[in-house]
């Protein structure tokens, strides 16, 4: 049977922040930071939104359902997320430290914590960490800027696909789209109608799954392709 601190080492070098340290430096932050290791059984939620940023979440093992709604309300998504992952590490920093989705399990599931406070240590101590962290968080901060500045979209798919895209953070693997069909005409710009034949045309190419109030989409980088 492994120790914990031989489990910690193993898992951090799967984690994108850890990786690039060397052995050394993995010794040394299993030794001296404090880091919780956290198994969480099936269908259970365990981040609620506006839930406030106090810890660093990595996902070890396991796949987790992040659940984001529109501001008024009126549509829901769903997205899959698989280990390893971090669960928005964008809200470690900035104006709102809080977590914007709320986080239940699909499977039984394993986290590592880290402390905030230990964050701002291990991006101050580990250039590699910091480095890391900076370029996840650059990023997805490039990517978000250019949004505004691509083509529009111009047939109903193109809308439909769009809007499917910047409601999500990963453009790949599942999503569910809890919104009613006059919601979604509304929001793209587009009769209900011409909707409705243009969702029905999508289901039978067998990129996405109709139902009442509800869109599922297996892959979303087959929408995108």
């Amino acid at each position: 049977m492994i120790t914990k601190e031989e489990f910690l080492h193993q898992t951090l070098l799967e984690l994108p922040l850890f990786q690039g340290l060397s052995n050394s430096d993995l010794l040394d932050i299993i030794a001296h930071v404090d880091m919780d290791v956290m198994k969480v059984k099936p269908a259970k939620t365990f981040i609620r939104e506006g839930s406030a940023y106090t810890h660093l979440m990595f996902l070890l093992k396991g796949e987790v359902c992040a659940e984001t709604k529109a501001d008024d309300g009126r549509y829901i998504v769903k997205e899959h997320y698989s280990s390893p992952n971090i669960l928005q590490p964008e809200h470690i920093f900035g104006l709102n430290q809080y977590f914007s989705s709320t986080f239940s399990t699909l499977t039984p599931c394993e986290f590592i914590r880290i402390q905030k406070g230990m964050t701002y240590q291990l991006a101050a101590d580990y250039e590699v960490f910091r480095l890391n962290l900076l370029n996840m968080l650059s990023t997805q901060n490039q990517r978000l800027v250019r949004k505004p500045w691509r083509i529009l979209p111009h047939s109903i798919r193109q809308k439909i696909v769009r809007f499917f895209e910047n409601h999500c953070v990963r453009p790949a693997g599942r999503k569910t789209f809890t919104i009613t069909m006059n919601q979604l005409a509304t929001e793209i710009g587009e009769s209900r109608l011409n909707l409705s034949r243009e969702l029905h045309r999508m289901e039978a190419e067998s990129l996405i799954s109709v139902h009442r109030g509800k869109i599922v989409i297996p892959a979303l980088e087959k929408l995108l392709m």
